[in-house]
């Protein structure tokens, strides 16, 4: 990890023909307690803010030399030239490798030590795909690159933390994917980042049921007493702070929130619609269990709106927020 007196924070711009080289631009029109770098084509960052009326000065690097703090209307550009001209809104399956070029700079520069955190811009998977790369989004991707055994998911909003035992699954393969193991292992990391990430001492995780009623003593499913409550039980006698399983319909209530600094969900949308609800505009998804650091937003593409002007730099200003903040506490 870099000791510079700044942290050093790396922006990828995501799909180009999204709203990602839009939200950079945005993001770069005010000053950043931080070294900014945004990881893009600085053609398409001109040719982006010529098209949104927007003036910008952007400086092209190969790689980023001194530290300095950001400066408003200034772009400090890691340039990777895309592939075939980007026309808003219309995917190229050309510049599929781009896209995944700009993680790459960044995941190296983060495991190098040349940054102290990474913030992703949405990214289109199934233009990837077509394009004949295996690619089943940022989270398995970093995990792949930097050799972390399992990423958990979790999106923060405010002091509202949910984080997913499973992730991107159809409904019917949840309940055979979590196991002792497995449910074991993602306590562990949440645990584990909350205190070394976000610098709770002692994390207090509330942890949902499965079924509805939370099994309802075994009427409504099993997994709870054969699977999720023997691991809990088990992890309390480590020293972790376990609250559950607590039936997912009430878990997020206000009374439960406030014994908790963070929920985990069984699978995506037990929790993710919550957490959307509450913040959808500044919902921040941050990807515990690597050994970088790294936030992202909690939307995608928005191809109609790349170009222009509308689309809301919410959730990216708390991701890079967030990153400033997460790699100070790492530092």
């Amino acid at each position: 990890m870099s000791t510079g007196c700044n942290p050093r924070v790396i922006l990828t711009s995501g799909e180009p023909a999204g709203i990602g080289p839009d939200l950079c631009i945005a993001i770069a029109q005010r000053a950043w307690p931080c070294d900014l770098v945004f990881a893009g084509d600085a053609d398409l960052f001109r040719d982006r803010a010529q098209r949104l009326g927007i003036r910008i000065d952007i400086e092209s690097t190969p790689r980023p030399q001194e530290r300095r703090e950001s400066m408003a209307g200034h772009m400090q550009v890691l340039h990777r030239p895309v592939a075939t001209e980007v026309r808003c809104g219309q995917l190229e399956r050309a510049n599929a490798p781009y896209v995944l070029s700009l993680l790459d700079s960044a995941i190296d520069g983060c495991v190098r030590g040349d940054f102290d955190a990474m913030v992703t811009a949405p990214v289109q998977k199934s233009i990837i795909n077509d394009a004949g790369i295996p690619f089943t989004g940022h989270t398995e991707y970093l995990a792949e690159r930097t050799g972390a055994p399992l990423p958990v998911m979790m999106l923060a909003s405010g002091n509202l933390r949910v984080a997913l035992a499973t992730t991107h699954l159809p409904l019917a393969a949840v309940s055979s994917t979590i196991t002792r193991p497995l449910l074991e292992q993602v306590l562990r990391i949440l645990d584990h980042d909350l205190r070394s990430r976000f610098g709770i001492s002692a994390p207090r995780i509330l942890v949902c049921g499965l079924n509805p009623h939370a099994g309802e003593s075994g009427h409504l499913g099993r997994e709870e007493i054969e699977v999720i409550t023997p691991v809990i039980e088990q992890l309390r006698q480590h020293g972790m702070q376990l609250i559950g399983p607590h039936p997912a319909d009430t878990a997020f209530t206000p009374h439960m929130l406030r014994q908790a600094d963070a929920v985990l969900a069984m699978y995506h949308d037990q929790g993710l619609p919550v957490i959307k609800h509450v913040g959808f505009s500044d919902a921040v998804n941050v990807t515990l269990g690597l050994p970088i650091v790294r936030t992202s937003v909690d939307h995608g593409t928005a191809l109609d709106l790349a170009g222009t002007g509308k689309a809301d730099a919410g959730s990216l200003i708390a991701a890079l927020e967030l990153a400033v903040t997460l790699s100070a506490v790492a530092r």
